[in-house]
């Protein structure tokens, strides 16, 4: 049987743990040529995907440097000629803090790599869509793209607007072949979850008392979105925000 993605070329930023990670693997298992970027290199991702017979390439890119991001596109490039799906994931929580109290550089290098990142991501990655005359990205908001989270000024900015840009890139793709979507993942088992609650059991159930599906969410939960709003079966949804959040922000 044919592999849904037999013979496209997916790049994930932020591929070495959590969400990229679940991602880039089940981008693999379809059968895409599957790039993984992050700013550290974690041989468990692309050893994963190798185990099950994929192809993979690894580009470290700090999603925080103009430079990086060029340089990444440019090597994609230079080794697959092509880029079919784009999983913009990279991106960092911050310092918590009211807004008061949110310091200059939490702000700065909180939105410099959430917002700008994804910018400069879709930037390089539309005119190689554009030369191919197809392509679908994905862009990883959040929840707090979608409501408020109290101490995380600068993160639920970042969330926010990238949920704008999203929306706004969409529209300015639609006639050209090109989705630009978002996911917004609820409370997902990841890295990141853990440094909230420092893998504490009661900080973790506080979490899971907010849902209404009563737990986290898991990393391949968020992969199968993205898989489906890169894949044919999403060939008429653009500029779409999709919640991945087992209900929260329906309450």
């Amino acid at each position: 049987m044919k592999k849904k993605f037999e013979g496209k070329v997916a790049l994930v930023t932020g591929g070495a743990f959590g969400i990229g990670r679940a991602t880039a693997i089940a981008f693999a298992e379809q059968g895409a040529k599957v790039v993984v970027s992050d700013i550290v290199e974690n041989d468990e991702t692309v050893k994963a995907i190798k185990d099950i017979g994929g192809e993979v390439t690894f580009i470290k890119a700090d999603m925080g440097k103009r430079s990086d991001i060029e340089q990444l596109m440019k090597e994609v490039k230079a080794v697959y000629g092509r880029l079919d799906y784009a999983f913009n994931n990279a991106g960092i929580e911050g310092h918590s803090a009211s807004t008061q109290e949110c310091t200059e550089e939490n702000w700065d290098r909180t939105i410099n790599i959430n917002l700008k990142g994804v910018w400069l991501c879709m930037k390089y990655q539309i005119p190689m869509m554009l030369e191919q005359g197809e392509g679908a990205i994905v862009n990883c908001a959040s929840i707090a793209g979608l409501v408020g989270f109290p101490n995380l000024p600068a993160y639920t900015a970042s969330k926010h607007a990238m949920v704008g840009l999203t929306k706004t890139t969409a529209l300015e793709t639609a006639k050209q072949n090109i989705r630009v979507n978002a996911v917004c993942p609820g409370v997902i088992r990841t890295p990141m979850i853990d440094r909230f609650t420092g893998k504490q059991k009661e900080a973790e159930q506080a979490f899971i008392n907010n849902k209404p599906m009563g737990r986290m969410g898991d990393p391949k939960e968020v992969a199968n979105a993205v898989l489906w709003l890169c894949s044919d079966e999403a060939s008429f949804v653009t500029g779409h925000a999709m919640a991945v959040d087992g209900g929260w922000i329906a309450q």
